[in-house]
């Protein structure tokens, strides 16, 4: 149920412009967590990209820095500093116990940092694409292990509770996952429980339907409409189209098609709807297949395509336009987010973003050790989540304590006669959209001190050389491909 709070937050929104960012993770692609200074030069480049007013605000897969137990992420100094606006994230695939660092994190950023935060929280994410890798086409597509939805709820309580009476109390908290997802019916519980509904999309991995760059607006649409049949607004948290990598169906990975998708898709959303895409950078420095960073592997304000938007076909997200619209936190009735000024810093692979594999739910598969997915898609499976990169930050954090979940027959959305532990199930280190790097979670005697959490890139296991974009995990999904893995369960649980 939504508290006075929130209610008031989301209302202020409908007046405040949408803010605008990319998805980040707490680690590089080879592991290294990053650091307050890595995550400085990433909101700064993001703040003065050429042709833009500004991307000023950042995702986060997880409250925990890399490389540690349950302490706060460096990031949040970081925005506190350059002016970035966050829609914090807890990693949720972990169990209970990976979830407690989180809301430990969370509660000892707020004591840390007070108002200073408070001020800049556009959201909370209660997960990461957790009810698709629990769903019978997540699992099929070796996505790592998910959660169900009565966990989800339960979580989503639990962070209330974290914030009440505090300098978050009206931060509104909702649950990022695919679209497929939302479309589910199984997962109303969840949809019910949170105040927004986070969105990942990827027309590229649709390739059960026509999918070239010209079908890929319609299709987003269409996900969006599917979306918003749940009655709650909905904030898009992971989109974006590969500048590089294989053809899947009939989309192409290039940097004209990305800037296709950018125009047609993004520029309509930004300064209209809650957007953060799938992403800056995911080349950190190694550059993942597909590869969907607007810069390459160096950090640099210089895009790798046009990012001007017509400000009349779009919400005014030009260079020329005001920077406002990234400014404002729509998801907080007093958080203002200004862009973050002051010089770039040098272009350099150690301050490359590791966002990439932040917002990747159909990662690759979960490893023993992990429980945040990976930033690699399996290569040729339709995962319908984002791109395989995951978030770093997230990977490690949790993976160690995973279990995985005994699927029961018949018992709706689980996939039949799975069962066993995450050591059966690879998890995918990175979590975000797609992975983009390829840090290895903590081993299972560390759940909590698990490094880096995900990968931001590569993933754990063979997900480092597929990497499609799982995040969101919602690209790959598409409704076909939910319908075709759904079918072949059914028919497997007739069979017994």
């Amino acid at each position: 149920m939504r508290t006075a709070a929130s209610i008031v937050t989301l209302a202020s929104a409908a007046s405040a412009a949408a803010v605008k960012g990319f998805n980040y993770g707490n680690t590089f692609t080879t592991g290294a967590a990053k650091t307050q200074t890595d995550f400085e030069n990433e909101f700064t480049t993001a703040a003065n990209l050429e042709g833009t007013s500004g991307f000023t605000s950042a995702r986060l897969y997880t409250m925990v820095q890399g490389g540690t137990a349950s302490d706060p992420i460096s990031a949040i100094p970081a925005a506190i500093k350059t002016k970035t606006s966050l829609l914090l994230g807890l990693w949720a695939s972990g169990g209970d116990a990976s979830f407690a660092n989180e809301l430990t994190a969370l509660k000892a950023a707020i004591a840390q940092y007070g108002d200073s935060l408070g001020g800049l929280v556009d959201g909370i994410s209660v997960g990461s694409e957790d009810l698709y890798r629990n769903s019978p086409a997540g699992i099929a597509s070796k996505s790592n292990v998910g959660t169900e939805p009565d966990t989800i709820v339960r979580y989503i309580q639990e962070t209330r509770d974290a914030i009440a009476g505090t300098a978050l109390a009206g931060a509104a908290v909702g649950h990022v996952d695919t679209w497929t997802a939302w479309a589910n019916g199984s997962n109303s519980a969840v949809a019910d429980a949170a105040d927004w509904l986070g969105m990942d999309a990827y027309p590229y991995f649709q390739d059960t339907v026509a999918n070239a760059i010209g079908d890929s607006k319609g299709l987003f649409d269409d996900a969006l409409a599917q979306t918003q049949a749940a009655g709650k607004p909905v904030w898009i948290t992971e989109t974006g189209h590969p500048v590089s990598g294989a053809t899947v169906g009939q989309s192409v990975a290039s940097v004209d098609n990305a800037e296709t998708y950018w125009k047609d898709v993004g520029c309509p959303l930004f300064g209209n709807t809650n957007t953060w895409w799938y992403t800056l950078q995911d080349a950190q420095p190694d550059t993942p297949s597909p590869s969907f960073g607007i810069v390459g592997n160096v950090l640099s304000t210089t895009p790798l395509f046009d990012l001007s938007c017509d400000d009349t076909t779009t919400g005014g997200d030009s260079s020329s336009s005001s920077s406002s619209a990234a400014a404002s936190s729509a998801t907080t009735a007093t958080a203002s987010a200004t862009g973050g000024s002051g010089a770039i810093q040098s272009d350099s692979s150690d301050s490359a973003s590791a966002s990439a594999a932040a917002s990747s739910s159909t990662c690759t598969e979960e490893s023993a050790s992990s429980s945040y997915p990976t930033s690699a898609v399996v290569g040729g499976e339709n995962s319908g989540g984002s791109p395989t990169g995951l978030p770093s930050s997230q990977a490690s954090l949790e993976a160690s304590s995973v279990v995985a979940p005994t699927f029961a027959s018949g018992t709706g959305s689980y996939y039949p006669g799975a069962t066993g532990t995450a050591g059966a199930i690879p998890v995918p280190s990175n979590n975000g959209t797609y992975a983009s790097g390829g840090v290895s979670p903590p081993a299972p005697s560390s759940p909590s001190s698990g490094g880096s959490e995900a990968g931001s890139g590569s993933g754990s296991g063979s997900a480092s050389t597929t990497t499609s974009p799982a995040i969101g995990d919602a690209g790959s999904l598409q409704s076909n491909a939910f319908s075709a893995a759904f079918l072949a369960v059914i028919g497997a649980v007739l069979a017994l």
